[in-house]
């Protein structure tokens, strides 16, 4: 776990060099605002249209790594939702606790630290985690949040989840990559070196996004983080194992890379829903802060098992 651990540190030395700049004020709220917008939009979009230009979708779909991480993420999303039910939380609560005890940080953390921890045959597996996160349990949310509010499902609902699939970069460079992909032309010279230097930019750029955000969380509700936080890093990458090893036995490597993904600590972006549908944002804010100090360890020990 040691070796694991050192090559692991640089990633998080990253994230608390952005931390550090955040809380003396070096780095402000506006910029982190700004640069967190230029990772998203342009250089974790240019790293995934890359990535997936290379691929086939032959190559990223797995149905039994599919199926095993779905399984894992829909039980741990259970687990959040009914221990929110349990202490009389309404239904946009709980959904949020389920996101949060379910949904890691695929996109600015996962995608290129296991990459590069993991190597380039890890990329297809990522891909594959991140998009159903966000087709599937990012749609989930909201169907819940609207729906319960609206007193049960409508179009009107569904519209607004469509439209927000379409609005997210990330889904929408991993489509464009697909489709390059599938014509079977190889991108040409200049538009690879392109989009590699400004994807290159992905990696210390959403790691110093991460830890100046983090710098503006607060600890508030700290009993109910703290367990939301034990579901993320423990049973969810458990949870995964057990899908992706005994309940749909896949390929050892990608399921080691599936629940290492399983691991990371709470999105971001759980957050920015939580802020934007104005439910449980202090808990949501709480839980990224403690998975994330926390995972410096716990992702270290689940890559050095997987590995094996």
């Amino acid at each position: 776990m040691l070796a694991i651990f050192l090559q692991t540190l640089p990633f998080f030395a990253l994230i608390a060099v952005g931390y550090g700049a955040g809380k003396t004020g070096f780095f402000t709220a506006d910029a982190t605002a700004y640069l967190t917008k230029f990772v998203f939009y342009f250089a974790l979009s240019a790293m995934l249209f890359r990535f997936s230009a290379n691929l086939s979708l032959a190559e990223i779909f797995d149905w039994r790594i599919a199926a095993g991480y779905l399984w894992g993420t829909a039980f741990v999303f259970g687990i959040g939702m009914a221990v929110g039910f349990l202490r009389g939380m309404d239904t946009a609560t709980a959904g949020f606790e389920g996101q949060v005890a379910a949904i890691g940080n695929t996109g600015f953390l996962g995608v290129p630290m296991l990459a590069l921890l993991m190597g380039e045959a890890a990329v297809a597996p990522i891909i594959l985690v991140l998009t159903i996160d966000l087709v599937v349990f990012s749609s989930l949310i909201v169907i819940l949040v609207v729906g319960s509010r609206e007193g049960g499902t409508s179009l009107g609902i569904f519209k607004t989840v469509c439209l927000g699939l379409l609005k997210n970069p990330m889904i929408v460079s991993i489509v464009l990559g697909f489709m390059v992909s599938t014509t079977g032309l190889p991108i040409p010279d200049p538009v690879n070196e392109f989009v590699g230097i400004l994807g290159a930019a992905a990696t210390p750029g959403a790691l110093f996004a991460i830890g100046a955000s983090l710098a503006t969380k607060s600890a508030e509700r700290m009993t109910i983080a703290i367990w939301l936080s034990f579901c993320k890093l423990v049973i969810h990458p458990a949870a995964v194992a057990l899908g992706v090893y005994f309940l749909f036995p896949s390929d050892p490597y990608k399921a080691g890379v599936v629940v290492a993904a399983a691991a990371l600590p709470v999105a971001g972006n759980v957050f920015i829903l939580a802020q934007h549908y104005g439910v449980a944002p202090q808990r949501v804010s709480a839980s990224i802060l403690i998975s994330t100090a926390v995972s410096i360890l716990t992702v270290s020990f689940v890559i050095s098992q997987v590995l094996v």
